[in-house]
């Protein structure tokens, strides 16, 4: 399924290059919002480069995904600030990190805020890059030269740093205890910048975003899985850039559900893709990716946060007019979601009759792409005719 959700999205993604990204020469001069990215093409050597804007002023927006959803960032900015960043890169081994290019890289991971600087390319970058899992970004090109200015490191991520015995996994769970932001906790996870001195490497980019995402999501199920059941059904739900999401949580122990429709996106056929887990939890990569992470660990951050337990289903319908943004688009609307009022029903067809209500798709639509509601309607149905 993940092969056909990618080649779906790919079909999608093709349609978008005739978008205009930003023109530069060989030689840039500018910012580093702070941003990172790491490549997993010819693993593990891989490219490995900053993202880097023509513009002398504060560029720290164009990578702060965290900030895009609360001050209602449109589709169109989003996608004109990720095209206004210039991708340099260079291959480099992932376990060499004892070099002065990599060293800067982590300088940039760990920074407080926008940094100057200038770059020296092998030839006027060109392109530009969509994808279901990271942020777009405009043109690239092998790297030549790179410099940036002093940087004034974020004191959590400093710390983390310099404790060559703290594991990485443990960093994660600190720094996000610590109201670290996501993306900054995963640029300096792929930059090699935590976890165990001798085992310390590069991580592409998109993995480290899975990786982060579920190290975190572990450490909060392990205090979900203590908490008291909720005694009712609660659906959450929120709207934002061609996406709608409801959740729905169930009075049962943990376990999970990830549903997405993408509704005639260009023109295409309309597709539903799903995953679940029971309450033992997945051992094999997720079907669909890396948005079956990102949402299971928002939801478990509102769970642990409320200290309940429950069984969660989530629906989600991408308009015709979506366009892939990376998974930060799931992570930041279902946290949004997850911090308002829900709303609580007493049975399970009275919050499915609701949700039916806000999707275009029927119930019995994603009902017959999923396991888990499927099953748990099933359940439902024998418990009735147990009655009559």
């Amino acid at each position: 399924m993940l092969d056909s959700k990618y080649r779906y999205l790919k079909t999608i993604t093709k349609q978008l290059y005739n978008m205009k990204s930003t023109k530069v020469d060989k030689e840039l001069e500018g910012t580093t919002p702070p941003s990172v990215f790491i490549g997993s093409y010819n693993y593990p050597k891989v490219y490995a480069g900053p993202l880097l804007s023509p513009s002398y002023e504060d560029s720290s927006i164009m990578d702060q995904p965290e900030q895009w959803i609360s001050t209602h960032t449109s589709q169109k900015d989003i996608i004109n600030y990720r095209l206004n960043l210039v991708r340099g890169k260079q291959t480099i081994g992932i376990t060499d990190l004892d070099n002065n290019y990599i060293e800067k890289l982590q300088e940039i991971s760990m920074a407080s805020k926008s940094i100057m600087s200038e770059a020296e390319f092998n030839k006027k970058p060109q392109g530009m890059t969509f994808s279901a899992e990271n942020t777009p970004h405009g043109p690239s090109a092998i790297i030549k030269k790179f410099d940036i200015d002093n940087v004034k490191w974020d004191h959590q991520l400093e710390k983390a740093y310099y404790d060559t015995d703290l594991k990485a996994a443990d960093a994660v769970e600190i720094l996000h205890e610590k109201n670290v932001p996501f993306t900054q906790i995963q640029k300096a996870f792929s930059v090699g910048t935590m976890g165990e001195g001798k085992n310390r490497k590069l991580v592409p980019t998109r993995w480290s975003i899975t990786a982060v995402d579920t190290t975190i999501a572990d450490r909060l199920l392990e205090n979900v899985r203590y908490y008291s059941q909720i005694d009712t059904y609660k659906v959450y739900e929120f709207e934002s850039l061609n996406n709608y999401y409801a959740i729905l949580e169930m009075p049962t122990p943990w376990q999970y559900e990830w549903m997405e429709a993408f509704l005639k996106v260009n023109g295409r056929k309309s597709m539903i893709f799903t995953d679940c887990e029971h309450n033992k939890g997945k051992k094999e990569y997720s079907r669909v990716g890396g948005c079956y992470y990102t949402a299971k660990m928002a939801v478990l951050e509102q769970l642990d946060r409320d200290k309940e337990q429950a069984g969660c289903i989530i629906f989600r319908e991408a308009n015709e007019n979506y366009i892939p943004l990376g998974v930060f688009n799931v992570r930041e609307n279902i946290r949004h979601a997850m911090n308002s009022k829900p709303l609580e029903f007493e049975s399970l067809r009275q919050s499915l009759d609701y949700i039916e209500t806000k999707l275009k798709l029927s119930v019995d639509d994603f009902r017959a792409a999923s396991q888990l509601l499927d099953e748990v309607l099933k359940e439902r149905q024998t418990t009735l005719d147990q009655f009559f």
